[in-house]
């Protein structure tokens, strides 16, 4: 799949097949996050796989945003250590997962654990150490035979592009 049309079709996916991501497909997964930029090159980023069905399941319980975590057969959290930003550097690793994900027939949807139980609860779970942060648990699965990607609704490039100057539009070709 080109890059332009993975990016223009991508789609957040929350039900997935049960089949099994192979061992192979997680490595590229987990390759593609670690060959994503990060603020001066620090990699601050831990990838955490998580295949257990206990596991996922109890995830699942505790994410009240993403109970859906509980039906994929893998999940990955991504952890930051002594990162200055580390949600942008986090965002960068893992839209990068994403996109490698959904270009191999896979998809998954960002899971927030906003809440500091929620999170407190995941990082105990998995061992992650206090002074670290837990940004997200991303599950992965081969996307459902109906789902097509064909887009998503997006405001007018018109609406969002300016030239020079804000308030000055764009114009595209």
């Amino acid at each position: 799949m080109e890059v332009y049309d993975c990016l223009r079709s991508r789609l957040t996916i929350r039900s997935f097949k049960p089949d099994p991501v192979p061992d192979e497909m997680v490595t590229r997964i987990l390759q593609a996050g670690r060959w994503a930029p990060s603020s001066r090159n620090l990699q601050p980023w831990h990838f955490i796989v998580i295949r257990d069905r206990e596991a996922l399941q109890e995830i699942g319980r505790i994410a009240t945003s993403g109970s859906f975590v509980a039906q994929a057969p893998l999940a990955i959290a991504i952890v930051m250590e002594d990162a200055d930003r580390p949600e942008l550097d986090a965002g960068r690793a893992l839209q990068q997962m994403e996109l490698l994900a959904w270009s191999e027939g896979l998809g998954t949807c960002f899971v927030g654990l906003r809440d500091k139980e929620q999170n407190r609860k995941v990082k105990e779970m998995l061992g992650i150490p206090d002074r670290m942060d837990l940004i997200t648990v991303l599950p992965f699965g081969y996307r459902l035979d109906n789902v097509k990607g064909t887009g998503r609704r997006r405001k007018p490039l018109s609406d969002i592009a300016h030239a020079e100057r804000f308030g000055q539009k764009y114009a595209s070709v």
